[in-house]
Protein backbone atom coordinates (compact mmCIF):
# COMPACT_ATOMS: atom_id res chain seq x y z
CA UNK A 1 0.00 0.00 0.00
CA UNK A 2 2.73 2.59 0.83
CA UNK A 3 4.44 1.89 -2.52
CA UNK A 4 1.14 2.33 -4.37
CA UNK A 5 0.54 5.63 -2.58
CA UNK A 6 4.03 6.82 -3.49
CA UNK A 7 3.49 5.85 -7.11
CA UNK A 8 0.21 7.78 -7.19
CA UNK A 9 1.82 10.85 -5.67
CA UNK A 10 4.68 10.71 -8.16
CA UNK A 11 2.10 10.58 -10.92
CA UNK A 12 0.51 13.76 -9.57
CA UNK A 13 3.93 15.40 -9.43
CA UNK A 14 4.47 14.49 -13.08
CA UNK A 15 1.15 16.11 -14.00
CA UNK A 16 2.13 19.28 -12.14
CA UNK A 17 5.53 19.25 -13.79
CA UNK A 18 4.06 18.97 -17.27
CA UNK A 19 1.63 21.79 -16.48
CA UNK A 20 4.49 24.02 -15.33
CA UNK A 21 6.42 23.05 -18.44
CA UNK A 22 3.53 24.03 -20.70
CA UNK A 23 3.34 27.39 -18.95
CA UNK A 24 7.05 27.96 -19.55
CA UNK A 25 6.82 26.84 -23.16
CA UNK A 26 3.93 29.24 -23.76
CA UNK A 27 5.87 32.06 -22.10
CA UNK A 28 8.84 31.50 -24.42
CA UNK A 29 6.73 31.45 -27.58
CA UNK A 30 4.58 34.41 -26.49
CA UNK A 31 7.67 36.44 -25.61
CA UNK A 32 9.09 35.97 -29.11
CA UNK A 33 5.71 36.54 -30.73
CA UNK A 34 5.41 39.81 -28.83
CA UNK A 35 8.89 40.76 -30.05
CA UNK A 36 8.08 39.96 -33.69
CA UNK A 37 4.84 41.94 -33.64
CA UNK A 38 6.04 44.60 -31.18
CA UNK A 39 2.99 43.61 -29.14
CA UNK A 40 3.31 45.34 -25.78
CA UNK A 41 0.09 43.82 -24.42
CA UNK A 42 1.29 40.27 -25.08
CA UNK A 43 4.70 41.13 -23.65
CA UNK A 44 3.10 42.36 -20.43
CA UNK A 45 1.06 39.15 -20.26
CA UNK A 46 4.31 37.16 -20.27
CA UNK A 47 5.78 39.35 -17.54
CA UNK A 48 2.67 39.06 -15.37
CA UNK A 49 2.44 35.31 -15.99
CA UNK A 50 5.86 34.79 -14.44
CA UNK A 51 4.27 35.12 -11.00
CA UNK A 52 1.99 32.13 -11.65
CA UNK A 53 5.00 30.05 -12.69
CA UNK A 54 6.78 31.05 -9.49
CA UNK A 55 3.77 29.92 -7.46
CA UNK A 56 3.73 26.64 -9.35
CA UNK A 57 7.37 26.09 -8.46
CA UNK A 58 6.65 26.70 -4.78
CA UNK A 59 3.67 24.33 -4.82
CA UNK A 60 5.63 21.49 -6.44
CA UNK A 61 8.54 22.03 -4.07
CA UNK A 62 6.20 21.79 -1.08
CA UNK A 63 4.70 18.54 -2.40
CA UNK A 64 8.15 17.02 -2.98
CA UNK A 65 9.33 17.85 0.53
CA UNK A 66 6.18 16.44 2.09
CA UNK A 67 6.53 13.28 0.01
CA UNK A 68 10.11 12.75 1.17
CA UNK A 69 9.15 13.39 4.79
CA UNK A 70 6.08 11.14 4.87
CA UNK A 71 6.99 8.32 2.45
CA UNK A 72 10.76 8.09 2.92
CA UNK A 73 11.36 7.02 -0.70
CA UNK A 74 14.45 4.99 -1.52
CA UNK A 75 16.78 4.53 -4.50
CA UNK A 76 15.31 5.51 -7.87
CA UNK A 77 12.19 7.14 -6.36
CA UNK A 78 14.33 9.38 -4.16
CA UNK A 79 16.54 10.30 -7.12
CA UNK A 80 13.43 11.20 -9.11
CA UNK A 81 11.96 13.43 -6.40
CA UNK A 82 15.29 15.16 -5.80
CA UNK A 83 15.63 15.68 -9.56
CA UNK A 84 12.17 17.25 -9.68
CA UNK A 85 13.22 19.70 -6.96
CA UNK A 86 16.15 20.79 -9.10
CA UNK A 87 14.17 20.65 -12.33
CA UNK A 88 11.50 23.12 -11.21
CA UNK A 89 14.25 25.61 -10.40
CA UNK A 90 15.47 25.28 -13.98
CA UNK A 91 11.93 25.78 -15.30
CA UNK A 92 11.49 28.88 -13.16
CA UNK A 93 14.73 30.30 -14.55
CA UNK A 94 13.56 29.60 -18.10
CA UNK A 95 10.43 31.61 -17.35
CA UNK A 96 12.59 34.45 -16.03
CA UNK A 97 14.46 34.52 -19.34
CA UNK A 98 11.15 34.64 -21.23
CA UNK A 99 10.03 37.55 -19.04
CA UNK A 100 13.30 39.37 -19.74
CA UNK A 101 12.70 38.97 -23.49
CA UNK A 102 9.21 40.41 -23.02
CA UNK A 103 10.67 43.38 -21.14
CA UNK A 104 12.96 44.01 -24.10
CA UNK A 105 9.92 43.97 -26.40
CA UNK A 106 8.49 46.84 -24.41
CA UNK A 107 11.78 48.77 -24.55
CA UNK A 108 11.96 48.38 -28.34
CA UNK A 109 8.25 48.76 -29.06
CA UNK A 110 8.61 52.13 -30.83
CA UNK A 111 11.78 51.33 -32.79
CA UNK A 112 12.28 50.03 -36.31
CA UNK A 113 14.25 46.80 -36.05
CA UNK A 114 17.79 46.69 -37.45
CA UNK A 115 17.10 43.32 -39.10
CA UNK A 116 14.18 41.03 -39.93
CA UNK A 117 13.41 38.58 -37.14
CA UNK A 118 13.88 35.21 -38.81
CA UNK A 119 16.59 33.32 -36.96
CA UNK A 120 15.67 34.46 -33.45
CA UNK A 121 12.13 33.00 -33.71
CA UNK A 122 13.70 29.77 -35.00
CA UNK A 123 15.89 29.66 -31.92
CA UNK A 124 12.79 30.17 -29.77
CA UNK A 125 10.88 27.38 -31.52
CA UNK A 126 13.77 24.99 -30.94
CA UNK A 127 14.15 26.05 -27.31
CA UNK A 128 10.43 25.56 -26.65
CA UNK A 129 10.60 22.17 -28.39
CA UNK A 130 13.50 21.19 -26.14
CA UNK A 131 11.51 22.17 -23.05
CA UNK A 132 8.49 20.10 -24.11
CA UNK A 133 10.48 17.05 -25.21
CA UNK A 134 12.80 17.04 -22.22
CA UNK A 135 9.86 17.02 -19.81
CA UNK A 136 8.17 14.32 -21.87
CA UNK A 137 11.36 12.27 -21.63
CA UNK A 138 11.48 12.87 -17.88
CA UNK A 139 7.93 11.68 -17.25
CA UNK A 140 8.23 8.71 -19.61
CA UNK A 141 11.74 7.86 -18.32
CA UNK A 142 12.82 7.80 -21.96
CA UNK A 143 16.63 7.99 -22.11
CA UNK A 144 16.72 7.86 -25.93
CA UNK A 145 14.35 10.84 -26.22
CA UNK A 146 16.41 12.71 -23.63
CA UNK A 147 19.57 12.20 -25.67
CA UNK A 148 17.81 13.16 -28.90
CA UNK A 149 16.49 16.35 -27.31
CA UNK A 150 19.86 17.17 -25.77
CA UNK A 151 21.38 17.10 -29.27
CA UNK A 152 19.03 19.87 -30.51
CA UNK A 153 21.16 22.33 -28.57
CA UNK A 154 23.80 22.11 -31.29
CA UNK A 155 21.40 23.66 -33.82
CA UNK A 156 20.55 26.46 -31.39
CA UNK A 157 24.24 27.15 -30.81
CA UNK A 158 24.84 27.25 -34.56
CA UNK A 159 22.02 29.77 -35.10
CA UNK A 160 23.27 31.83 -32.17
CA UNK A 161 26.77 32.10 -33.66
CA UNK A 162 25.33 33.18 -37.01
CA UNK A 163 23.09 35.86 -35.50
CA UNK A 164 25.90 37.02 -33.21
CA UNK A 165 28.25 37.56 -36.15
CA UNK A 166 25.53 39.34 -38.14
CA UNK A 167 24.71 41.71 -35.29
CA UNK A 168 28.38 42.47 -34.67
CA UNK A 169 28.75 43.48 -38.32
CA UNK A 170 25.65 45.68 -38.07
CA UNK A 171 27.16 47.45 -35.04
CA UNK A 172 30.48 47.94 -36.82
CA UNK A 173 28.77 49.42 -39.90
CA UNK A 174 26.42 51.75 -38.02
CA UNK A 175 27.08 52.93 -34.47
CA UNK A 176 23.50 54.18 -34.13
CA UNK A 177 22.36 50.56 -34.25
CA UNK A 178 24.62 49.40 -31.42
CA UNK A 179 22.04 49.75 -28.62
CA UNK A 180 19.28 47.79 -30.35
CA UNK A 181 21.69 45.18 -31.69
CA UNK A 182 22.94 44.65 -28.14
CA UNK A 183 19.38 44.01 -26.97
CA UNK A 184 18.99 41.38 -29.70
CA UNK A 185 22.23 39.76 -28.57
CA UNK A 186 20.81 39.59 -25.05
CA UNK A 187 17.64 37.96 -26.41
CA UNK A 188 19.70 35.32 -28.20
CA UNK A 189 21.61 34.68 -25.01
CA UNK A 190 18.35 34.25 -23.10
CA UNK A 191 17.22 31.62 -25.61
CA UNK A 192 20.56 29.86 -25.46
CA UNK A 193 20.31 29.70 -21.67
CA UNK A 194 16.78 28.27 -21.90
CA UNK A 195 18.15 25.52 -24.14
CA UNK A 196 20.92 24.86 -21.62
CA UNK A 197 18.36 24.41 -18.85
CA UNK A 198 16.42 22.00 -21.07
CA UNK A 199 19.67 20.06 -21.48
CA UNK A 200 19.84 19.89 -17.69
CA UNK A 201 16.43 18.19 -17.71
CA UNK A 202 17.70 15.65 -20.22
CA UNK A 203 20.71 14.95 -18.04
CA UNK A 204 18.40 14.34 -15.08
CA UNK A 205 16.53 11.71 -17.10
CA UNK A 206 19.77 9.86 -17.72
CA UNK A 207 20.78 10.28 -14.07
CA UNK A 208 17.52 8.86 -12.70
CA UNK A 209 17.60 5.83 -14.98
CA UNK A 210 21.31 5.07 -14.89
CA UNK A 211 22.73 6.96 -11.91
CA UNK A 212 25.11 8.70 -14.30
CA UNK A 213 24.99 12.28 -15.62
CA UNK A 214 27.18 11.48 -18.63
CA UNK A 215 25.35 12.02 -21.93
CA UNK A 216 26.86 9.43 -24.28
Amino acid sequence: MPRLHLSNELGKLHDDLLKMGRMVEEAILDAIQSLKNQDVVLAQKVIDGDKAINRMEEDIEDKCIKLIATQQPMAIDLREICSILRLIVDLERMADHAADIAKTTIRLSNEKYVKPLIHIPRMADLAAEMVAQSLDAFVKKDVDLAKKTWALDKEIDSIYKGVYNELIMIMIDDQEKIAQSTYFLFICKHLERIADYAKNVCEKVVYIQTGDYWMK
